[in-house]
């Protein structure tokens, strides 16, 4: 029971990371793909738990759902900042 239990939460796991990578790769805009890849960094930490690598998911949370997002919504708006000013 438990091990069908473990192999669904894997599959649906699975299952978010891909819907996650497809709609950041198909997103045009940097800014919303910074939000889908936070939700890909979210979906990750928690397929490193459900596999049982809890300090992975942790590592995975911090810096894929948060840091690396927040770098690029950054260097969006930097960028636009410089192309309204020539």
């Amino acid at each position: 029971m438990r091990e069908a239990l473990d192999d669904t939460l894997v599959v649906l796991a699975l299952l978010f990371v891909a819907a996650a990578a497809g709609a950041a790769v198909l997103n045009r805009d940097p800014a919303r793909q910074a939000v889908v890849l936070s939700l890909l960094g979210l979906g990750l930490a928690l397929l490193f738990t459900v596999l049982q690598a809890p300090d992975v998911g942790l590592s995975q949370l911090g810096v894929g759902s948060a840091v690396t997002p927040l770098m690029v919504l950054l260097t969006v708006r930097k960028v636009r900042r410089r192309k309204r000013r020539e």
